[in-house]
């Protein structure tokens, strides 16, 4: 099962679907069910995929790759949302190229304590995402201060701010319509000749 709602397979897309679905394809040549999800709404498809695209792959950011994912992670971790944290995190292990520094990443983060893995500027800024999760009304300017006094620009906050904002968007999204990962490829960094031994089986963890 996909989700709690109607998704589409390929094979049974009307022509508008099958157009937003060859237009949201990862490099594997696959469509998450994050966007299958949208099937009924084809628009919506493609207004997330714009956002997602922006958030997190486009060549104007300047956090550090892994690091982006690393926040998407955090997020995804607050809101108890295991289908964005399998994706992104596995997305984290690639770019890092170090599993025991993603492991220890990994495990900071699960038991809540960011600063076991992480200080300064990169510490701030986990910690503005973890409050912004957690206590959006909550939010007060000396949160920015506190990420500009350990050198973030402002360009870099805004970067934060929109990974933050754009996670617990589609944490909702997929939380709340129960999409699993049945039959997708985990991650975004996946070959077309890696994509069958990274494929999640029905019913896997």
């Amino acid at each position: 099962m996909i989700a709690w709602i109607a998704a589409s397979r390929d094979e049974v897309s009307s022509p508008e679907l099958a157009a937003c679905l060859d237009a949201v394809r990862g490099p594997s040549g696959d469509v998450g069910n994050v966007m299958r999800v949208h099937s009924l709404r084809p628009h919506t498809m493609m207004g997330h995929q714009a956002l997602y695209m922006s958030v997190l792959h486009h060549d104007a950011n300047q956090l550090p790759m892994w690091f982006q994912e690393v926040i998407a992670s955090w997020v995804s971790i607050l809101n108890r949302c295991d289908y964005s944290l399998a994706n992104h995190f596995a997305n984290a292990r690639h770019l890092l190229g170090d599993d025991d520094r993603a492991d220890a990443i990994l495990a900071a983060l699960k038991a809540g304590r960011p600063e076991d893995a992480f200080e300064a500027g990169e510490l701030a800024m986990l910690c503005y995402a973890g409050k912004l999760t957690r206590e959006p009304g909550a939010m007060v300017e000396t949160d920015v201060a506190a990420m500009r006094a350990e050198g973030v620009d402002d360009g870099c906050i805004l970067e934060v701010n929109q990974i933050c904002g754009y996670f617990n968007y589609v944490n909702r999204v997929l939380n709340g319509l129960g999409v699993t990962l049945e039959d997708d490829v985990v991650g975004f960094y996946v070959t077309p000749e890696e994509a069958e031994s990274r494929r999640h089986a029905p019913g896997g963890d």
